[in-house]
Parts: C-alpha cells; sequence; structure tokens
C-alpha cells in the first residue's frame, strides 16, 4: 500500500518452509540490522542543519538478493514439479523468502556493496554509511529493503543512484516524502513530520 492505504501492487511469491530450519544447522545468524526512528529523525535534523534534501531508493525483492553460505534446499513447488525427476530437490545458490538465515544475507551483501564503493559503517548505528569526498558529506540510512540518503553534493546523489541500479534492482522514489509511517514535507523552511494515520 502507499502512504495514503491504497493497494498500488499485489505481490505472489515463491516461499520456502522456513518453519522446518533448525538453528546451528541450518542457519547460524538470523537478524538484520535495521535503523531505529530515533536515528531517522537525528538524520532529518542534521540534513536540515546542513541544507540538503534526502531521497529515497526501494530495493526491489531485497530478501532475493542475499546470497547463502551454507547449504540450502527446497522442496519442488507444487504444480511444478520436473515430470522426469519428481523426487529431486532444488539446491539454492541465493536467498529465498521465509528461510531464516535472509535479512543477515541481504544485509550482509548490502553493507559489501556500500565499504567496496568508499563508505564506511556508522560506529554507533552500523545502519548509517558514511562517505566524505573533498568538503562534502554523503549519508545512506538502511531499513532493510528502503533507502535514504543524501548530500550536500547534489552529484553524488546521482552518481550513488546510478552505481545502485547497477548493482541491483532498484526504484528510485525521488525525494524523500513517506518513510516508516512519517509524513515528511522537506522546505526551504524546515522539515516537517507527521504520523501517518495509516501507519500499522
Amino acid at each position: 500500500m502507499d502512504e495514503h492505504g491504497i493497494v498500488i501492487r499485489n505481490k505472489a511469491r515463491l516461499v520456502a518452509k522456513g518453519y522446518n530450519q533448525e538453528e546451528g544447522i541450518d542457519y547460524e545468524e538470523t537478524y538484520a540490522l535495521v535503523a531505529r526512528l530515533e536515528a531517522i529523525r537525528m538524520l532529518l535534523a542534521f540534513t536540515f542543519i546542513m541544507d540538503f534534501k534526502l531521497y529515497q531508493m526501494d530495493v526491489k525483492s531485497s530478501f532475493l538478493n542475499g546470497f547463502l553460505q551454507e547449504d540450502v534446499y527446497v522442496d519442488q513447488p507444487p504444480d511444478f514439479e520436473n515430470s522426469e525427476n519428481p523426487n529431486h530437490v532444488f539446491k539454492l545458490k541465493k536467498a529465498l523468502y521465509d528461510l531464516k538465515q535472509v535479512p543477515r544475507a541481504w544485509y550482509e551483501r548490502l553493507s559489501k556493496f556500500l565499504l567496496e564503493k568508499g563508505f564506511t559503517r556508522g560506529k554507533v548505528d552500523t545502519t548509517l554509511f558514511i562517505k566524505r569526498k573533498l568538503h562534502d558529506i554523503f549519508l545512506i540510512q538502511i531499513y532493510v529493503d528502503d533507502i535514504i540518503f543524501g548530500s550536500t553534493n547534489d552529484s553524488l546523489c546521482k552518481e550513488f543512484s546510478q552505481d545502485m541500479q547497477n548493482g541491483f534492482e532498484m526504484s528510485m522514489m525521488g525525494e524523500l516524502n513517506f518513510f516508516l509511517g512519517l509524513q515528511i514535507k522537506q522546505t526551504k523552511n524546515g522539515i516537517f513530520i507527521s504520523q501517518s494515520k495509516y501507519c500499522t
């Protein structure tokens, strides 16, 4: 749904039976770091002080982008079995929805990508990535598959957007105006935040 609660797209997904996985056998770590709401508010205040805009990108099917460290096998999907080998299983090369380790695998791939591009990870908030170039600063905040970013130099934003679209299937959503149930209006006079009534 969008910020007005209107359904804009329906999805169908192939999922694994993650509830059958056993810790220590099928996976080790499961968690993915996510930004806290306080960190988002601090970022908004900082961008206002530094006088630059924040933009938003969305990773399409982010959990399918992670690479698995473990060997994971899944049954053939119902009604899509191979008639010649109906008892065979698939070995996954990449992550699949509902696997316990999927959020961690995605975060590790994305953070590795950003570190290779010259960003440094925040020491207190590890979902914040920072890059300095001469007198300019570039900030990225990650919340699972939502990425908000901004810079004192707008050309760095365009360069970053292009890098991300080359590395992943991304949707550039323009200026940040809706994030984690917050409606955000960025103007020259300040940043105005209101809680969406459709926030769940």
